[in-house]
């Protein structure tokens, strides 16, 4: 069954305390953002593993726990993990493994192994951006990095109602359960069990219908039209994000230079592994 403390635990998760908590929500949007530039631009494994191992350290600033990081982690990487498996089989190369009428090639399994760790490291950044950003935060970040206005007021909306969603989803789902319904019971057929699912879902379809008509008038009853402005807190960066965000690009032209001069040096490291 959904739970909505789950879905707060998140947003308390992202209001902690911590140097990294604290820092403004448009240097943590763009410190993001870099990490993955940099990684999918990246053709060797040697910056994407520097950069996961500099993200995992600002795990452990951001006192954040790495079982549940890893546990999240894990449940992201089937998305784009599914395209990864099949690399090894599709790309050219030459053969390393054959059975039968399947093959591995060296460039394909090259290939899949830059593109694991680029997901990695990419989805550590948002899994570090999303626990340390509460959900507001997040929206008028986007906002004051001028995101379109139409974009922005639908981002800000869905924030600000996913918590009444989730919690009328979860109130279905308990009258559900208070009638002995399950998904998983076998003392019913199978198609009436999903009928009812689709019955669930109509209904949440037609509640927030009426939730946005019901936001909607009040809006409008407020004075909101076509042409309102949303309100951004005027919140100015301090030195300590100056600070982070300069650390970190001056890390990455760091790993650029080590790259650049000793990319020879670093053996399969310092290797390109793009398929061209």
């Amino acid at each position: 069954m959904v739970d909505i403390t789950q879905i707060m635990r998140f947003d308390d998760l992202a209001s902690k305390d911590s140097p990294i908590h604290n820092l403004e929500g448009r240097v943590k949007l763009i410190f993001t953002l870099l990490i993955i530039l940099v990684c999918v631009m990246s053709k060797e494994l040697f910056i994407p593993l520097t950069l996961e191992i500099i993200l995992l350290i600002i795990l452990k600033i951001a006192k954040l726990s790495y079982w549940d990081s890893a546990k999240r982690l894990l449940m992201l990487l089937p998305f784009g993990g599914a395209i990864i498996i099949f690399q090894p089989f599709i790309q050219p190369g030459n053969i390393i493994w054959s059975y039968s009428w399947i093959n591995v090639t060296d460039g394909g399994l090259n290939w899949a192994i830059l593109l694991l760790v680029r997901m990695i490291v990419c989805l550590t950044a948002i899994i570090i951006y999303s626990s340390t950003t509460p959900l507001q935060e997040m929206a008028s970040s986007f906002r004051k990095l001028k995101m379109p206005r139409d974009l922005a007021m639908i981002l800000s909306i869905m924030v600000r109602f996913l918590f009444l969603f989730v919690d009328e989803l979860a109130a279905i789902r308990k009258s559900q359960k208070s009638r002995n319904f399950t998904i998983h019971g076998k003392n019913t057929p199978y198609k009436w069990r999903v009928k009812q699912v689709g019955y669930t879902i109509g209904m949440m379809f037609l509640k927030a219908y009426e939730q946005g008509e019901r936001v909607h008038k009040s809006m409008v009853s407020r004075g909101f039209s076509d042409t309102s402005e949303m309100f951004n807190e005027k919140k100015s960066p301090e030195k300590s994000d100056y600070l982070f965000i300069i650390t970190i690009i001056i890390i990455v032209i760091i790993l650029e230079i080590i790259l650049f001069k000793y990319g020879g040096q670093l053996g399969y490291f310092g290797q390109n592994l793009s398929i061209n």
